[in-house]
């Protein structure tokens, strides 16, 4: 077999808590981390310890330097922003995001709307 062994890449995950995607990223410390995808606050907003900074390689590291650069990025793990989740309220933005992922799951979860009928009822 001349094949190199398969190794598990990243890639998307269903949150188990409230069904949205989650990125799954490998960490330097030979781990995977789940991230909100398409979330990349200033990383001067984040406290440093929930603080993810991605790597040239791909991986991803907590950034516990304070202050980061003021126009640093970084990413939060998806349990910060998850509405299904008990949470403190961290940040003001924060809560924001988790608020508009609970209407995420919301639409998700609602049946879709019936077809509109043929005619139009007599309204007078």
């Amino acid at each position: 077999m001349e094949e190199k062994p398969r190794r598990l890449g990243g890639g998307q995950s269903r949150c188990p808590c409230c069904g949205l995607l989650q990125d799954r990223v490998a960490t330097l410390q030979q781990d995977w981390g789940l991230l909100e995808p398409g979330m990349n606050p200033l990383a001067h907003t984040v406290p440093a310890e929930y603080r993810w900074i991605e790597l040239s390689d791909g991986r991803v590291t907590v950034y516990g330097v304070c202050p980061p650069d003021q126009f640093q990025r970084c990413r939060i793990e998806h349990r910060l922003a998850c509405p299904a989740q008990p949470l403190p309220d961290l940040w003001r933005w924060l809560t924001s995001l988790r608020g508009e992922n609970a209407r995420k799951v919301e639409q998700r979860d609602d049946p879709k709307p019936p077809p509109p009928s043929e005619e139009w009822p007599d309204a007078g």
